[in-house]
């Protein structure tokens, strides 16, 4: 098991805007791979007895899967690591790799319903559309990627660096690999921030600044299409960063926007070319039963594009999806209110106000 960071949200960092970050999550590739045993858990025999136990008993309750709960699905000892695992990207490192589920011997419905049975030991799962979504299916089902409101996750195409802004926590399930390509990126957010400060001082207030964040036809009733986040957010002692260059790229198509100027556009540039470069990008190829957790405040990731192969299921790229908000997590400044679905109280913010009531659906066709 990952050791446990020794700080706790309710105190503070002490990190400030122009100095240095000295923190876990203040990581580099170099550091990691020579670290790996501490950030891959891999399950014992008797994690998965247990998980298979739990599988059983919330499949005799008869219940939707958004119905299942914390006492559906009893997992007395993964139950405690699986937490001691959020814990280190709530408040150390800001990531975290979990193998060895079972999915490749369950039915897709059973790996969908004891993903969400252990996505309900780190927080409450948020919705991750207007549709009212609670699981996505990252998987290609022919959208257009060059459409605007198109995201991208249901397309082959590369993903940029970026963080799902709307939760807190992160998690990908890898159900099936793709026949090429398919990669996964991760950057710490906070060593991009420390080494933007190192060598391009000059745009860390631009960084801090207002910037602009398209909503992507996904709006709630009464607000405006886009609303305003800047990408370094310092509040009582911590940094939470939110990156995304194509939401701010395509809020410009709203003229009530303001332009984005040679300094923004400078700043994008060079943010992705630190968080991309070798010395801050960790890759890894996700494996079936492989789940990635991500800190969205203090952790970067990014997919290479793919190919699938039309002819063969177990070489289509096909990953499950959970947005969750733990109840022990830092303080958001109010800048964050729009992107967590108007609350910024640990435990219930987080996700994308739905227009219909919330479900999991259990198929890609359902996005």
């Amino acid at each position: 098991m990952p050791s446990l960071a020794d700080t706790a949200p309710v105190e503070g960092l002490g990190q400030e805007l122009g100095k240095h970050i000295d923190h876990p999550s203040a990581w580099t590739a170099d550091d990691m791979k020579r670290r790996q045993a501490e950030w891959v858990y891999v399950l014992t025999t008797e994690d998965v007895a247990e998980l298979d136990a739990a599988l059983a008993h919330a499949e005799a309750t008869g219940k939707a899967v958004e119905e299942v709960t914390l006492e559906d699905f009893p997992l007395p000892s993964l139950g405690p690591k699986l937490r001691s695992l959020l814990r280190e990207v709530t408040h150390g490192r800001g990531f975290q790799l979990l193998s060895g589920v079972p999915v490749e011997r369950w039915s897709q419905k059973q790996s969908i319903l004891a993903y969400w049975g252990m996505g309900l030991y780190w927080g409450r799962v948020c919705s991750i559309n207007k549709q009212g979504h609670l699981l996505g299916h990252i998987k290609d089902i022919g959208l257009d990627p060059n459409r605007p409101e198109t995201r991208l996750y249901a397309t082959s195409a590369a993903q940029p660096i970026h963080n799902d802004g709307p939760a807190d926590v992160v998690t990908l399930l890898c159900m099936t690999p793709a026949k090429e390509g398919g990669a996964s990126h991760w950057s710490s957010s906070i060593t991009v921030y420390n080494e933007i400060l190192r060598r391009r001082p000059d745009l860390v207030p631009v960084l801090a600044g207002p910037w602009h964040f398209d909503r992507k036809g996904e709006i709630p009733p009464g607000k405006q299409p886009f609303f305003e986040i800047p990408v370094l957010n310092f509040h009582k002692g911590y940094l939470s960063v939110n990156f995304s260059s194509n939401y701010y790229i395509l809020s410009q198509r709203h003229k009530e926007v303001p332009r984005l100027t040679p300094a923004h556009l400078e700043a994008i540039k060079v943010f992705e070319e630190v968080a991309w470069s070798d010395a801050l990008r960790l890759d890894w190829n996700l494996r079936p039963g492989d789940i990635q957790l991500l800190s969205n405040h203090t952790c970067l990731h990014s997919r290479e594009g793919f190919v699938d192969d039309p002819q063969d299921p177990s070489k289509q790229r096909h990953l499950l999806r959970l947005w969750l908000s733990p109840r022990e997590e830092r303080p958001l400044p109010d800048a964050y209110r729009e992107i967590m679905g108007g609350d910024l109280t640990p435990g219930s913010r987080g996700g994308i106000l739905a227009d219909r009531p919330l479900h999991v659906p259990l198929a890609a066709h359902a996005q």
